[in-house]
C-alpha cells in the first residue's frame, strides 16, 4: 500500500508539473476553422462572372462539407485588395464576386448577410476577415473601379513590387481602416473580425517601401524608421480593438499572424528556427505586445510547415507560442493546401495534418485550429479527412470563449411555457435577444451544471426577433432532456431539465 500511495504522488507531482499531459477524447469547446480565400477566386466564387445561383451554391457547398466534418467556424475573406463583399461606403464591390470591380452583385439579397445567415444556420461563426494593407494584387489598373482608394487617394499608396499597398504610417489611413470596421460591424452580425499576416509587405530583395516621407513627418524624436513602422501597425491593433469593442463588446478581434516572431539567431527569446523573414522584423508586427496589452480575442499563427522541418519545425514553433501566450485564446493555422502537394515529403504522409491536431491538442494553451484553406480537403484528400474525423472531430465541438470577456455575467432566458402543435414542441421564453443558440442534451430527471458533448442532441439557432422556439417531437426520443443557451459571447448557461411527460 505505501509503495501504491508513492507512486500516486509521483504521479500526481510530475501531473502538476506538466510532464504529463491529458486532454478529452471529445473536448466541449474547441475552435474548428476554415479559412475562405476570395482573392483572385482561390476559394469562392469560383468566378465573378458566375450567376448568384452558381456562387450561392458553391459557397453553401463549402459550408455544408464543412459542417458535415463538425467544423464551428468559418473565416471568410470580404476584403481582398481595396474591395469588399458587401455594399461599402468605402470600398468598391469586388470583382472576385461581380466579374467587374464596382459592379454590384446581381443576387436578391445582401450578399454578406445571407453568407452569414447561412454559417449561423449551421451552427458556425462567421469570422470576417479583412486584408487590412493591401491596396491591389497586381499592377493590372485598368480593372479597379474610380472609386477605388488607389484612384480616388493616390497619396495614400505605396508601389511595392508588383502590388500596391496603404501606407500603414499616415493617420488618414488608420482613419479609413476605422471607418471600414464601424461600417462592416455595425451592419453585419459578425462574430469575429480577423487579420491576416500581411502588415508591412513580405520583403523583396532590393526594392524599398517609400515611406520616407511620411517617416520624417509623423515620427517621433530619435524613433527608428522599424520601430516607427511596428508602431503603425500597434495602432492599427489597437484601434480595430477599441472601435470594435464600442460598438458590439462579444465581436471578437481576431490576428493571424506569420508563424515565427522571431529566430533566435537574433534575438534569445525567438524561436529555435532559420526562417528567410519573422513578423516582428520584417513585417513590422508584435503579436507579443498585443497580447501583453489585450487588444486580441484570439491569436492564429499560420504554422504551415511539417511535424520536423529543419528550418522551421511545426513541432517547435507550436511549442514556442504556447510557451509566449499572454491571455488570449491561441489557435493553430494548419496548412492542408500542402498535402501531396509540396517539395516537403513529409506533407506526403497522410498522418502529418492529423500529427499536427494530436499536438494541438495534447498542448494545453492551445484551444484549436483553422486550415487553410477551403478546397484543399474538399478534393482528393478523402483519406486525411475520414482519419481526422473519426479519431478528432467525430462529435461536434462549442466554440471557445474570449479571454476578454471573462467579466461577462450570462442572463438565463426563463422558461414560460413549453406545449405540443402538431409535430413540434414549442419552447417559449422571457427573452432570447441576447441568445445566438439553444442547446438540448439527452439527461437524467437531475440538473446538472454541465453536459459532456457526446450528450448533445441538437443545436437550434434563435430568431433574435421571437422568444419561441419549435423543435420537431422527432428530435426528442426519451423522456428528460436538458436545455441550455450559448450567447453572443459563447458562454452557455446553466442548463434546465425538461420533463417531456409533463407538456400539455
Amino acid at each position: 500500500m505505501t509503495k501504491q500511495l508513492a507512486l500516486l504522488a509521483l504521479i500526481l507531482l510530475f501531473n502538476s508539473c506538466g510532464i504529463f499531459k491529458s486532454y478529452e477524447k471529445h473536448p466541449k469547446r474547441e475552435f474548428r476553422g476554415v479559412w475562405i480565400a476570395t482573392v483572385v477566386n482561390i476559394d469562392w466564387p469560383k468566378n465573378g462572372n458566375d450567376t448568384s445561383e452558381k456562387q450561392k451554391a458553391d459557397y453553401l457547398k463549402i459550408l455544408d462539407f464543412y459542417e458535415k466534418e463538425n467544423y464551428n467556424a468559418v473565416i471568410v475573406q470580404v476584403r481582398a485588395a481595396g474591395d469588399a463583399f458587401y455594399d461599402s461606403e468605402y470600398a468598391p464591390w469586388s470583382r472576385f464576386l461581380t466579374g467587374e470591380e464596382g459592379t454590384p452583385p446581381k443576387w436578391n439579397t445582401d450578399v454578406l448577410e445571407w453568407m452569414i445567415s447561412e454559417a449561423h444556420q449551421r451552427g458556425m461563426e462567421f469570422h470576417a476577415w479583412l486584408n487590412p494593407y493591401r491596396a491591389t494584387f497586381d499592377e493590372n489598373f485598368e480593372v479597379l473601379a474610380e472609386t477605388h482608394d488607389y484612384c480616388t487617394h493616390p497619396e495614400w499608396i505605396v508601389h511595392y513590387g508588383k502590388k500596391n499597398y496603404y501606407n500603414p504610417g499616415l493617420p488618414q489611413v488608420q482613419k479609413h481602416f476605422s471607418n471600414i470596421i464601424t461600417e462592416l460591424v455595425s451592419n453585419y452580425d459578425v462574430d469575429a473580425i480577423h487579420f491576416d499576416d500581411y502588415f508591412y509587405p513580405y520583403k523583396i530583395k532590393d526594392a524599398i517601401f517609400n515611406d520616407s516621407l511620411a517617416f520624417e513627418t509623423y515620427a517621433q524624436n530619435n524613433q527608428s524608421i522599424d520601430d516607427w513602422r511596428r508602431s503603425n501597425i500597434d495602432s492599427l491593433v489597437k484601434q480595430s480593438h477599441e472601435t470594435i469593442k464600442a460598438i458590439k463588446p462579444w465581436v471578437q478581434f481576431g490576428i493571424s499572424p506569420f508563424g515565427v516572431w522571431k529566430n533566435n539567431s537574433t534575438d534569445p527569446k525567438g524561436s529555435d528556427t532559420k526562417a528567410g523573414q519573422t513578423t516582428y522584423e520584417d513585417l513590422y508586427a508584435d503579436p507579443l505586445f498585443w497580447m501583453e496589452k489585450g487588444w486580441i480575442d484570439y491569436l492564429a499563427p499560420q504554422v504551415y510547415w511539417s511535424m520536423d522541418l529543419p528550418v522551421a519545425s511545426h513541432r517547435k514553433i507550436v511549442d514556442w507560442w504556447s510557451k509566449n501566450n499572454f491571455n488570449t485564446n491561441l489557435y493553430v493555422g494548419n496548412g492542408p493546401y500542402k498535402i501531396r502537394n509540396n517539395s516537403d515529403e513529409a506533407w506526403n504522409d497522410s498522418k502529418e495534418l492529423p500529427m499536427q491536431l494530436e499536438l494541438a491538442r495534447e498542448t494545453p494553451q492551445i484551444q484549436g485550429n483553422i486550415m487553410f484553406s477551403a478546397k484543399s480537403l474538399m478534393t482528393e484528400k478523402d483519406d486525411v479527412v475520414e482519419y481526422i474525423n473519426k479519431k478528432y472531430y467525430k462529435l461536434p465541438a462549442l466554440n471557445p470563449i474570449s479571454s476578454l470577456a471573462k467579466n461577462h455575467s450570462i442572463n438565463k432566458p426563463q422558461l414560460i411555457n413549453t406545449t405540443k402543435e402538431g409535430d413540434e414542441v414549442i419552447f417559449e421564453f422571457d427573452d432570447l435577444k441576447s441568445m445566438r443558440y439553444m442547446l438540448i442534451y439527452s439527461s437524467g430527471r437531475k440538473v446538472k451544471e454541465e453536459y459532456p458533448i457526446k450528450k448533445l442532441v441538437t443545436k437550434v439557432l434563435i430568431n433574435s426577433n421571437s422568444n419561441s422556439i419549435r423543435i420537431p417531437k422527432s428530435d426528442f426520443k426519451k423522456t428528460y432532456y436538458s436545455i441550455s443557451f450559448i450567447d453572443l459571447y459563447a458562454a452557455e448557461t446553466i442548463p434546465t431539465v425538461i420533463n417531456l411527460k409533463n407538456i400539455p
